[in-house]
C-alpha cells in the first residue's frame, strides 16, 4: 500500500550506468535466462527485516548516481513502488534491484514530476543498482525486460526515466538507446549543477 513520501530537497534520481555496465553484443543470454528475480514488498524492508540492510548498503554504495537513502526513506519507496525486484537468493546479500514508479506515486524527485506534468499514464524508473561483483552478468537488462512485462500487463505503454548529458554518461546512453529508448526533453536541474536527457520507451 502506497503512503506518504518524506519531502526530500533535491528526491531520487534515476540511474545512470556507470561504464561497467556497457555490455558487449551478443547480450549474455544465458545468464538471464538462467537468473530469476524476486519481489520486494514494504514489510521485506522494514526493520529488523534483514532485506532492508543489504538494499541500502547496495543503493548508497552508488549514492551519486542514485541519491542516498535511509531506512525510512526506503520503505517509503517500495512502499509507493510500481514494481520493485531484486536478484539475489540471500537476503543479507543482492546482486542488483531496480524500483520503478507509476503515476500515482506520492513522490517528489523533480525527475518523475517533470513526466507527470506532461505524460497520463507511466512508468518512471527511479533506481536500478547492480553490485560490482555481479556485473557482466546480464541483470540490468533482466530486471529492465521484467519491468517492461508487467507495464505491458497493467496496460501502460510507456516506461520513462533520465539519464546524464552534464556530466555526460555515454554507457547509459547506450544501453538505453539499445532498449528502445528516444529522447523527449531536456532539463537542467539541482541549481543548474546537472543536465538530463528524459528518455522514453514504447512498450
Amino acid at each position: 500500500m502506497r503512503g506518504h513520501l518524506p519531502q526530500t530537497r533535491t528526491g531520487a534520481r534515476a540511474f545512470h550506468l556507470p561504464l561497467v555496465f556497457l555490455l558487449p553484443a551478443p547480450f549474455i543470454v544465458g545468464a538471464m535466462n538462467n537468473t530469476t528475480s524476486l519481489p520486494i514488498s514494504a514489510a521485506d524492508v522494514t526493520p529488523p527485516a534483514p532485506l532492508g540492510p543489504a538494499l541500502l548498503a547496495l543503493n548508497n554504495a552508488h549514492a551519486r548516481e542514485l541519491s542516498w537513502l535511509v531506512p525510512t526513506r526506503l520503505e517509503h519507496l517500495v512502499g509507493q513502488s510500481f514494481f520493485a525486484r531484486r536478484v539475489g537468493q540471500h537476503l543479507a546479500q543482492i546482486d542488483a534491484f531496480l524500483l520503478a514508479f507509476d503515476q500515482d506515486a506520492d513522490y517528489d524527485s523533480p525527475n518523475f514530476l517533470w513526466f507527470r506534468e506532461r505524460y497520463q499514464r507511466f512508468v518512471y524508473v527511479d533506481r536500478i543498482a547492480v553490485a560490482s561483483a555481479a556485473r557482466g552478468r546480464g541483470l540490468a537488462r533482466l530486471l529492465y525486460r521484467e519491468l517492461f512485462a508487467e507495464a505491458v500487463r497493467a496496460q501502460h505503454s510507456s516506461v520513462v526515466c533520465e539519464v546524464n548529458s552534464e556530466p555526460p554518461n555515454p554507457a547509459s546512453d547506450a544501453f538505453h538507446a539499445a532498449l528502445g529508448f528516444s529522447e523527449v526533453g531536456r532539463a537542467t536541474i539541482h541549481n543548474g549543477s546537472k543536465t538530463v536527457r528524459y528518455l522514453r520507451c514504447c512498450v
